[in-house]
């Protein structure tokens, strides 16, 4: 029995890894941060059912420490890639964590003395974390991470480090229960033999900024839809309750505005897939949150193509209230007195221009591949992972035994990408069980 690498730790490389590993084959799981997890760990709930996202995600996490044959390897990417299907030699770069895993119990201690606060990445920047730090309470593996960029030992203050006569700080070491702390921890290089290669490498939001009229990053009551998903989680920096940055009150009125950065022709021409429905979930999460809450979605045109989806949107308008406007946001302005914002639209129905004000704007923001791949496949002009056949291969690329599952391909949902992670992971048991024959197609 052959083994199988997979490059990306979100919800479809673990669903890969569970199949592959069921069949008994040697699982190498690796991703660059300290867990697993990938997006859909940042989500509260999913659409079109409701359902909680951790207790679908928890599960599958846990999963894959029960079987022998999965490796995880976190805090690492893959450097380079050649061989062929069959014999694939693989070289990552294992990242220092500071900490001996080994021996860390995830007990959360050190990171209850750390000193030092930094923005917390998992709850987007809107709360801290320290320096020394577990991504977040479900992790799996559930082991801290140094962040040596701020840590005040491996990383000093010039001033600090003049005045001071030894090592600076050492608190996480000193309060470690069980001596896990290692600070002269250094990269390692990792090399794999595998038989094919599975790549669930996903997806990362398109930049804001770069939309200036829309005023991300100036108007403090902008957010995108992930920080919004984060704010509404009960685990997220605001246990769940929804208010504004600037002063901490409940939005009486909440607008989404959909296709930032996507169908358009400066940023990125293709549809997102998943923001009609995203958005129109956090209307509803908003609406239960806060029942007197008024929220409207400013939309190009609304894509309910899934199973249920046409019935979500009609329930969010039905049963909750919520508000569609077929309109194009031109500029959203601040209130200098009391932080609302001015969306300035045109009435795309009607062809007129209007205005109106809300406490909170949510943009629904466009979907990129994770720009860092360090394979030996083809990439569309977009960015994402060229398909052999997208209608007949939807799993293949252009190099035979490697394969390609979710929005790294394109993008989609959650659904679609476990479907395509189940799909993969049967093609490359093929090859890893020596039931395939693939061409010799050699990689340099």
């Amino acid at each position: 029995m052959g083994s199988v690498l997979i490059v990306g730790g979100g919800v479809a490389g673990i669903q890969a890894a569970l199949d592959l590993a069921e069949q008994g084959i040697d699982v190498y799981l690796v991703d660059k941060a300290p867990s697993v997890g990938g997006k859909m760990a940042y989500l509260d709930k999913t659409f079109p059912t409701l359902d909680c996202a951790s207790c679908i995600l928890a599960p599958k996490m846990a999963a894959l420490l029960r079987y022998p044959n999965i490796k995880l390897i976190m805090y690492s990417e893959v450097q380079e890639v050649s061989g062929r299907a069959g014999n694939f030699k693989v070289k990552i770069l294992k990242k220092p964590t500071y900490v001996d895993w080994s021996k860390c119990n995830g007990c959360g201690v050190c990171t209850e003395k750390c000193p030092t606060k930094v923005p917390n990445e998992y709850n987007m920047g809107l709360s801290q974390r320290r320096a020394i730090y577990i991504m977040f309470p479900q992790a799996v593996p559930k082991r801290a991470v140094i962040d040596a960029e701020h840590c005040m030992r491996l990383n000093p203050p010039p001033k600090a480090k003049e005045k001071a006569k030894g090592p600076l700080c050492g608190v996480c070491e000193r309060n470690c229960p069980t001596k896990a702390i290692r600070y002269d921890q250094q990269p390692e290089i990792v090399e794999l033999n595998v038989d094919a290669i599975i790549i669930a490498t996903g997806m990362e939001l398109y930049d804001p900024r770069n939309l200036p009229e829309l005023g991300y990053g100036k108007h403090q009551n902008v957010y995108t839809n992930l920080e919004f998903e984060r704010l509404v989680s009960a685990t997220g920096p605001t246990n769940g309750e929804i208010v504004r940055k600037s002063d901490g009150k409940h939005p009486k009125r909440i607008a989404w505005i959909q296709c930032v950065g996507s169908r358009d022709v400066r940023f990125n021409h293709y549809c997102s897939a998943y923001c009609c429905m995203a958005a129109t979930k956090q209307a509803i999460l908003a609406k239960e949150h806060l029942p007197d809450v008024d929220c409207t979605v400013y939309y190009m045109d609304i894509r309910a193509f899934g199973k249920g989806f046409n019935e979500f949107v009609e329930r969010a308008k039905k049963e909750f209230g919520v508000r569609y406007i077929r309109g194009k946001v031109v500029r959203i302005d601040e209130i200098p007195e009391t932080k609302n914002l001015k969306i300035v639209y045109e009435d795309t129905a009607a062809s007129y221009l209007k205005t109106e004000e809300y406490d909170m704007v949510v943009l629904s923001m466009a979907v990129r591949p994770n720009s860092k791949l360090n394979f030996p496949v083809e990439l569309t002009k977009d960015g994402f992972v060229q398909l052999k056949n997208p209608y007949l291969d939807p799993v293949s690329t252009t190099v035979e035994g490697i394969f390609v599952v979710g929005a790294v391909a394109g993008a989609k949902d959650i659904p679609d990408s476990v479907t395509e992670a189940s799909a993969a992971a049967a093609r490359a048991a093929l090859i890893a069980k020596r039931l395939a024959c693939p061409t010799p197609e050699v990689v340099k």
